[in-house]
């Protein structure tokens, strides 16, 4: 399985395009098409259905430890400035950056990976982009720069392994990525990643706002609101899927950085002395629905942060990651996080912004004596109506992209077999193996020749079950290779009408994965389809 073939059928079949792609498209922007937004539909609605409104409150689910309650918002995408102060966005969300000065390009500081390597007497650090090619790529930077041949490649005198541009203090004698001579590239500043926008007729900073870079703050300024509309007692998550914003300095690796990105977001508020219990179900929860979303065990990992990666309010972070196929071997990519944020949020919008120099949550105040920056003055803490306690709670948040989770989900359905076509040739067939819930169509329906009575009968029952699924009629062209089209589309099941069809009522439903075929009777397609989904 390539990035390449993956790429390809995501154009070829309507999964995904590049944003704006007649006028040269835009770097970090994607169109979702006809296949490709239903399975990213599929997979939100999977998630709200078995993390929010299939939650029964009345009972532990998969072994909480106590009986919890799930609510959804729909936040806005534009919010208050002040938001972003108190939260530590405005202040602390940025990536360093360096700028070549002769080829005009820009990279994000971490992403750039290189080696010292020496010839003709001259020792210099060849920068590449950071990848599973880098080191091929190293070798053609570096003969290029000393001016040699593929047959003098023993004439480069390399010292030490790759290494992150990070830990190059002086970079007079890096080469950059695309840079002909030596120390063109800038040292390191910081960029903030938040999109600046206006609000209203006013076009200075008075009228200054920012696209949301998370979903996750509006959970937390509307913790009150949610509480005194429902009178849910904790423990309580609130949950919400929504588009967020970031101004990544070189988005990449397809639809895995992008500048614009869904998230799917839970904000989990219990009791201090229970927030560690909480964590741990979380976590475990959030990897057991990846699997049975389809996804093997084998390319899916949860890491646990160490000390030093943790941002500093949190209590402990885990990552749920994935064998991307772009990835080097062994080397997986974040697909969630579940992070023990602690009271660090609410107490951010209660008092002001924190000061992540000093201890966690000492607020840092300015030259009056006052917090630098105010928060909302709001009590955002909770108050047990049994036990009259009252306490900041604390947060577990499970963080998913449902963009990252698509990209996935496609990665690992892409499958090639062998099989034989009409005239018994072994040729390859590709097939996305979709889980049920996910598969953009469901079923499709083909009349096996466009005569006798079948498009009328297969019509029938395609709009019998249009009513309830995503289905699929097609009548051209030979049956197998419509099989073939629906295979690549993920299609789990084709309901085939045949001539056996107009004598007794029965279809044919052809398995997708086993390729096993079962004659079922005509009123009975709907319920064998909905018992397969859900079985």
């Amino acid at each position: 399985m390539s990035m390449e073939s993956i790429v390809s059928l995501c154009k070829r079949r309507g999964f995904l395009f590049q944003s704006s792609e007649i006028y040269g498209g835009l770097q970090g922007f994607w169109d979702y098409g006809p296949l490709g937004v239903e399975l990213k539909r599929n997979v939100k609605e999977a998630w709200w259905s078995d993390m929010v409104s299939g939650h029964d409150d009345m009972s532990t689910l998969d072994g909480a430890p106590l009986p919890y309650s799930m609510e959804g918002l729909d936040c806005t995408i534009l919010m208050h400035p002040q938001v972003w102060k108190c939260s530590g966005h405005y202040d602390l969300f940025h990536d360093y950056m360096v700028d070549c000065r002769e080829t005009k390009k820009r990279y994000r500081h971490d992403q750039l990976n290189g080696r010292w390597v020496e010839a003709k007497g001259q020792k210099v650090f060849v920068a590449v982009a950071a990848g599973d090619d880098e080191l091929e790529v190293m070798t053609k930077r570096a003969l290029k720069f000393f001016k040699l041949r593929n047959k003098n490649i023993d004439d480069l005198k390399w010292d030490g392994d790759s290494v992150c541009l990070t830990s190059i203090d002086d970079l007079s004698q890096v080469v950059g990525p695309d840079a002909k001579t030596v120390g063109t590239l800038t040292e390191p500043r910081e960029f903030n990643l938040m999109f600046k926008t206006y609000v209203g007729a006013l076009s200075g900073e008075e009228g200054a706002a920012f696209m949301r870079p998370e979903t996750a703050q509006g959970i937390f300024v509307n913790f009150k609101n949610v509480l005194d509309s429902t009178r849910h007692r904790l423990p309580l998550g609130i949950a919400q899927i929504g588009k967020s914003f970031r101004n990544e300095i070189t988005p990449r690796n397809f639809t895995f950085r992008s500048r614009e990105f869904e998230q799917m977001e839970i904000e989990f508020f219990c009791h201090p002395d229970q927030s560690q219990d909480w964590y741990r179900f979380w976590r475990d929860r959030r990897m057991a629905w990846y699997h049975q979303m389809g996804i093997g065990q084998e390319r899916l990992i949860m890491r646990e942060h160490a000390p030093d990666e943790l941002a500093h309010y949190s209590v402990g972070t885990a990552d749920i990651e994935y064998a991307f196929p772009f990835m080097a071997d062994g080397e997986y990519g974040e697909l969630e996080g579940v992070s023990h944020r602690g009271d660090f949020d609410l107490r951010s919008h209660m008092e002001g912004k924190l000061d992540e120099s000093t201890k966690p949550l000492a607020v840092q105040l300015g030259e009056d004596g006052k917090p630098k920056y105010r928060g909302s003055g709001k009590d955002l803490s909770y108050r047990d109506d049994l036990t009259n306690e009252k306490y900041v709670p604390h947060v577990i948040e499970p963080s998913a992209g449902a963009d990252r989770a698509a990209l996935a989900f496609i990665c690992e359905a892409y499958t090639e077999d062998q099989q034989p076509d009409e005239k018994g040739k072994m040729q390859t067939r590709t097939v996305m193996k979709f889980h049920p819930r996910l598969a953009p169509i469901k079923a499709a329906v083909l009349p096996l020749v466009k005569k006798d009575g079948m498009p009328e009968v297969a019509k029938e029952i395609y709009l019998d079950l249009k009513k309830n699924y995503k289905v699929f009629y097609d009548e051209k062209g030979a049956v197998g290779r419509r099989y073939r089209r629906q295979d690549e589309a993920g299609t789990p099941y084709c309901i085939t009408v045949d001539g056996q069809t107009l004598e007794d009522k029965t279809v044919t439903i052809r398995d997708r994965d086993s390729l096993e075929q079962v004659r079922v009777k005509i009123d009975e397609c709907e319920q064998v389809i909905r018992e397969r989904m859900n079985g």
